[in-house]
């Protein structure tokens, strides 16, 4: 029998450091977008595991999958080969471009991927260029890279060598170009920003000025690849290639896995003793990967992700005017931001009395990041749940 919520509470306090800030309530199990906690009351979670359950809870084909390889190898090292692996980079380097490396986290293949830029280009050159309210992981070249000044607090020195321009803003970026500088590395669309999604132009600005300068582009896919935006990865949504991509969260549907994607001809500056993930590529996240993969397409999420996407984007445009608390609405595919002019973070609890999980970044943003099949009916039911929410919100501003 599990515990209460309020007797794991009590473990937590007891063995484990408390870095995170935690709901007071111990989920048990999810089936599709809803989730159950110990006491059995049940959720609609229109933000399923921070966007690393891109398919909900519990999608039948990476379970069986995973079932079926622990029965046979939990982990081998990188030194033997593995058709887990295999198969996986295929499915996914098919669908994208290049070569894969696996890893285990979006901070991972991040890491990874500066590292290869400084081997892919010639010595002197180190430096790379990212942007204001990005968001790139937690380690300490992903933390660098992320230029937000609260994420560094108490924890400087920074690493050497990042510079940060204004996001959408192609002058600024020339203006921090010099010889020493290797790299631009940018979310297609920041996440954790809150939804920030690049100009007309602007990425293929970025791809223009890194070729004329033999400078490596890399797109920051963790959140935004696997489907997220309605094509397979949002390079292909905005038209733009990359040189490196990095993925993690939903790429093995809530299984830790993370990648680096480079060209193939930019691949092998990750030569042999150079860079290595001891659990990365291991055959329990690599089934699940091309499970999630087989599901996408199975269930035509990709279309799926696009109709979702329009319904949220109707839904908050009309909401927006009749509620003057919503300042801005901003929707890529899966990914939906609802921008306030008053702090958004009281929405969260105020949704969760109500039996609905979503999230608040950048202070004033609502986040949602459902999984692509996401129900007709669970949308109308979180959609209304919202807008419960923030009209009560505006009531107790007294908006007009």
């Amino acid at each position: 029998m599990s515990r209460s919520s309020q007797e794991t509470i009590s473990l937590f306090d007891q063995y484990v450091i408390p870095n995170y800030g935690r709901y007071p309530i111990s989920l048990v199990r999810g089936e599709g977008s809803h989730v159950f906690d110990a006491e059995g009351k049940e959720y609609l979670d229109l933000f399923p595991g921070w966007g690393c359950n891109i398919l909900g809870y519990s999608p039948e084909r990476v379970i069986q999958a995973v079932q079926e390889q622990v029965a046979k190898l939990i982990h081998v090292p990188n030194t033997w080969y593995m058709e887990p692996q295999g198969e996986f980079a295929e499915a996914i380097c098919t669908r994208g471009f290049g070569k894969a490396f696996f890893c285990n986290s979006g901070a991972e293949a991040v890491e990874g991927a500066i590292k290869l830029a400084r081997l892919h280009t010639p010595k002197d050159r180190y430096k790379i260029i990212t942007f204001e309210n990005g968001f790139h992981g937690r380690t300490y070249g992903a933390v660098t890279a992320t230029a937000q000044p609260k994420y560094h607090e108490g924890i400087g020195p920074m690493m050497a060598g990042f510079t940060y321009a204004p996001h959408n803003d192609l002058d600024a970026v020339r203006q921090l170009v010099d010889k020493e500088t290797a790299a631009i590395l940018i979310e297609p669309v920041q996440g954790e920003g809150g939804v920030n999604t690049p100009a007309d132009g602007f990425l293929q600005g970025l791809r223009d000025i890194c070729d004329e300068n033999e400078m490596v582009l890399i797109f920051d896919e963790v959140q935004t690849g696997m489907g997220r935006t309605g094509q397979w990865f949002a390079y292909q949504t905005f038209g733009v290639q990359p040189d490196i991509m990095t993925m993690a969260k939903g790429i093995a549907a809530g299984v830790a896995c993370g990648a680096i994607i480079a060209k193939d001809e930019v691949a092998p500056s990750l030569r042999p003793g150079m860079h290595a993930s001891t659990f990365g590529g291991n055959p329990i996240a690599m089934v699940a990967g091309k499970a999630t993969v087989e599901t996408i397409e199975a269930e035509n999420l990709l279309e799926n992700c696009q109709k979702l996407s329009a319904r949220f984007e109707e839904f908050f445009t009309n909401l927006k005017n009749e509620i003057p608390i919503i300042e801005e609405v901003r929707v890529c595919g899966a990914m939906i931001g609802v921008d306030l002019n008053i702090t958004a973070t009281p929405a969260v609890k105020k949704a969760m009395d109500r039996g609905l999980l979503l999230n608040a970044t950048h202070d004033t943003v609502i986040r949602l990041l459902p999984a692509l099949n996401v129900t007709d009916a669970d949308i109308s039911q979180g959609c209304d749940i919202i807008a419960d929410v923030l009209k009560e919100m505006a009531d107790e501003v007294g908006a007009d």
